[in-house]
């Protein structure tokens, strides 16, 4: 059932957001870490090509940044994250330009010492036979790092000293592996595998083992979750030692909830591991796993914090004893302005994490856990005032199935109206969630009139192991019909009109619009950033860590080819007949550029208006802000085109809408032949 309409605002619209301060206003911030009261984060920088640079503050001081001129960044399973660690004054990161491991050596807090210069610790990686590190730990006692190493095509549990070396082997698990995690005494190491054709958040298991006298692991056994051979379907997320105790996210129940294993380093050999639920709850502590250093629970040395999503939102709270001292835990939530948080971590009596509202963007939160206190550092200024903002309505429609489905709708500024164009975004991953912290791209849309609705989907995370169950066998089919369901919805409220529906969405959510585009004239238009166009070709590809993906998203390859093929844009592309702009990076390796090339031939031969952007030394996710910028002005002034809105309703500045020649792109010709950069289109339509 569609949520009521909202009474329309008369407020006057405010002036629209420049693109260009969309982008410079959006470094991202990454796996805050607390170590010895320091305050240690990741920025990756749209303004200097996506460099990623790490940073330190220490109290009273400014944040002084520890790396200039690298780019951390680990290329393990292509999406990487966890590319630095940190304990005492060391400091092991992954540098981009070799691949290899640095270590850097801090001086004491307080001291004016210059910075030292970081020291190599692994050889640069030979070009015939790449690897990459990833998501490590700092052993003191054995004064190594411990981390995940990519290479011949498999993960592997390794140690590398700090006074530099090879990789030496600790652990070679069936297929990956990551999350490691060393326990108070140093004594055991606890970590997740998984193995294809699953998915981290589908079947994972948590794995324990204990050091010897020579540092290498002995007792390895697995203590929960579930693989292949279970007849249960079980994920395992981030293990953590609170204590003696080993805590992890386990969704056996339904939902990712918490779980103990008590004086877990005790556990003696052969014993059964007898977990504890500490905190039932129709709640999610997780997040898909998609890369390293994802953490959203956190031990301060005297209590247990964790961020939980129930129905979309995010909240911070700490877990308190009952009143009898019996578990469960009772859920105390903390009074903060925050509903999107990520990256926990904490030390001390004090926590940091990534946070936003809706009227806040992201930035580091630090908080005092046991007074209460807090300060949030964005990492930027807002460039909106508070009343120009528009905030995030709770939707709740009737999707796929006739099940109640989620998404946040923002009203364009003015208020929403029968006439006001819509735009639909769909998460990517599929496996990921619409969030609600201050998105300056949605508010760069509805700054110019444009409502935006982003879609909860079925198969979307945050709402329980059911709800992101919706899309297994279905996709194209259950993100689609949830999707334009929420667009009729608004139309039906009077809140858009059924004549001015665009769509835009990156990676998998590019093939949602595209599978729209296909099978339903609910979309007049569609935007779409390195999206999967030929599923047959995905499945027989070479990336590794999402090679069996499509078996549970569609069915297994090659048994289900015929659904492959026609579940396929390109091989329906003869269905599509609304206006496409298509935006590729020729480096990626995740969905090959050719994806979005050979559809734009297609749709171009058959006389549908398309554009195909590319964009050299850009992967899979466009870290450079002036390609970036360039994206959202292209897609806007596509939309504006082709949907023959007003010039007074949706002019950003005042270039001819049609004035797309300037633009730093690649277009291929009916024949596939590149066109020169100042030639127009030419298109037909």
């Amino acid at each position: 059932m569609p949520t009521p309409p909202q009474t329309a605002t008369t407020t006057p619209v405010p002036t629209p957001l420049a693109a260009a301060l969309v982008v410079a206003a959006s470094p991202a911030l990454r796996e805050p870490r607390l170590a010895g009261g320091r305050l240690f984060w990741l920025e990756q920088r749209p303004g200097e090509q996506g460099r990623t640079t790490l940073l330190m503050q220490a109290a009273g001081a400014p944040p002084q940044e520890l790396t200039p001129g690298r780019n951390l960044r680990s290329r393990v399973h292509d999406y990487g994250g966890g590319c630095y660690a940190v304990a005492g004054p060391t400091v092991v990161f992954s540098d981009d330009s070799d691949r290899g491991l640095w270590r850097l050596e801090l001086s004491a807090a307080g001291s004016a010492a210059p910075l030292a210069e970081p020291q190599r610790l692994t050889p640069p990686a030979d070009p015939q036979q790449p690897r990459a590190f990833a998501d490590g730990l700092i052993d003191p006692q054995r004064s190594r790092w411990i981390g995940v190493i990519e290479q011949h095509g498999r993960d592997q549990l390794v140690s590398v000293p700090l006074t530099g070396g090879e990789p030496q082997p600790l652990h070679t698990p069936a297929d990956f592996i990551g999350y490691a995690v060393l326990s108070p005494s140093g004594s055991h190491l606890a970590w997740v595998e998984w193995q294809q054709p699953f998915m981290p958040w589908e079947r994972s298991q948590l794995w324990l083992g204990r050091f010897d006298p020579a540092g290498q692991l002995e007792g390895v056994r697995c203590l929960a979750g579930s693989d292949a051979t279970a007849a249960e379907a079980i994920s395992i997320f981030q293990p953590l030692w609170a204590g003696p105790d080993l805590v992890v996210a386990n969704d056996r129940s339904g939902w990712w909830n918490l779980e103990r294993l008590d004086q877990a380093e005790t556990l003696a050999a052969g014993a059964e591991a007898q977990w504890q639920p500490l905190l039932p709850m129709a709640a999610e502590f997780a997040m898909p796993q998609w890369i390293y250093g994802m953490r959203t629970t956190a031990w301060d040395g005297q209590q247990l914090l964790a961020a939980a999503c129930r129905n979309g939102y995010w909240e911070l709270g700490r877990l308190t004893p009952s009143a009898t001292g019996e578990l469960p835990l009772l859920w105390q939530p903390l009074a903060l302005p925050f509903n999107d948080l990520a990256a926990l971590d904490a030390e001390a009596g004090r926590l940091v994490a990534v946070a936003a509202a809706p009227d806040h963007g992201s930035g580091l939160l630090d908080l005092n856990t046991a007074s209460g206190q807090w300060r949030h550092q964005p990492v930027a200024a807002d460039p909106l005032e508070p009343a120009a903002i528009s905030q995030p309505q709770d939707l709740w429609f009737e999707g796929h199935g006739g099940l109640p489905t989620q998404a946040w709708y923002y009203p364009p500024a003015g208020g929403s109206h029968p006439e006001a164009p819509l735009l639909v975004k769909a998460h990517s991953g599929p496996t990921a969630m619409a969030r609600t912290g201050l998105n300056l791209t949605i508010q760069f849309w509805t700054s110019r009139g444009w409502g935006v609705v982003d879609v909860n989907y079925g198969g979307s995370t945050g709402f329980g192991r059911a709800y992101r169950e919706r899309l297994n066998g279905q996709w194209g089919v259950v993100d689609v019909a949830d999707c334009t369901a929420a667009a009729r919805a608004l139309v039906a409220a009077g809140q858009a009109s059924a004549e001015r529906i665009a769509m835009e969405g990156g990676s998998a959510a590019g093939f949602t619009v595209l599978a729209a585009l296909c099978h339903d004239d609910t979309i007049r238009a569609g935007a779409c950033r390195y999206p999967v166009t030929d599923l047959a070709a995905l499945a027989g590809g070479d990336h590794r860590f999402e090679a069996r993906y499509f078996d549970g998203l569609i069915g297994v390859w090659p048994a289900a080819k015929a659904t492959y093929e026609a579940r396929s844009p390109l091989h329906q592309a003869e269905r599509i007949r609304c206006p496409v702009i298509l935006f590729h990076g020729l480096d990626d390796r995740v969905v090959p550029p050719e994806q979005s090339e050979r559809l734009a031939l297609a749709l171009r031969q058959q006389g549908v208006a398309v554009q195909l952007h590319r964009f050299p030394g850009e992967g899979h996710g466009f870290r450079s802000g002036a390609v970036q910028q360039q994206v959202l002005e292209a897609s806007e002034a596509f939309f504006r085109h082709h949907l023959l809105m007003e010039q007074a309703l949706m002019e950003p500045d005042q270039r001819d809408p049609g004035q797309l020649n300037d633009l730093p792109d690649d277009r291929l010709g009916l024949d596939g032949s590149r066109l020169r950069r100042s030639q127009r289109d030419g298109l037909p339509g």
